[in-house]
């Protein structure tokens, strides 16, 4: 087997690894609810789904994946409710319509 690759299949197959390893590391950091909202409204769409998805299963204490139809549905309510939220450091699972009039 020619070295060079041998080298680049290697590469590869750590690259791939790290690549993994990343998302795994990702959703065990990712807090959930207790995000705050400066944080949420600055994730990228897969972060947010990542984010939401771990909040959805906080909530209602269920091992299994929620559907996508209640993780979009959230991800659109905590947009909003993050996007005028008076005090940028309220964790998502706290976002409400007060919370844009009333500083919580």
């Amino acid at each position: 087997m020619n070295t060079t690759v041998a080298r680049t299949g290697f590469a590869t197959a750590a690259a791939a690894l790290l690549l993994t390893g990343c998302t795994d590391i990702e959703r065990a950091l990712n807090q959930g609810g207790d995000t705050p909202c400066s944080e949420y409204v600055t994730q990228d769409a897969d972060t947010k789904r990542m984010t939401i998805t771990k909040f959805v299963k906080q909530q209602t204490g269920a091992e299994q994946e929620p559907s996508g139809t209640v993780v979009d549905a959230t991800i659109v309510t905590v947009d909003v409710m993050c996007a005028g939220q008076r005090n940028a450091q309220t964790p998502i699972k706290n976002a409400d319509v007060a919370g844009i009039f009333i500083v919580k």
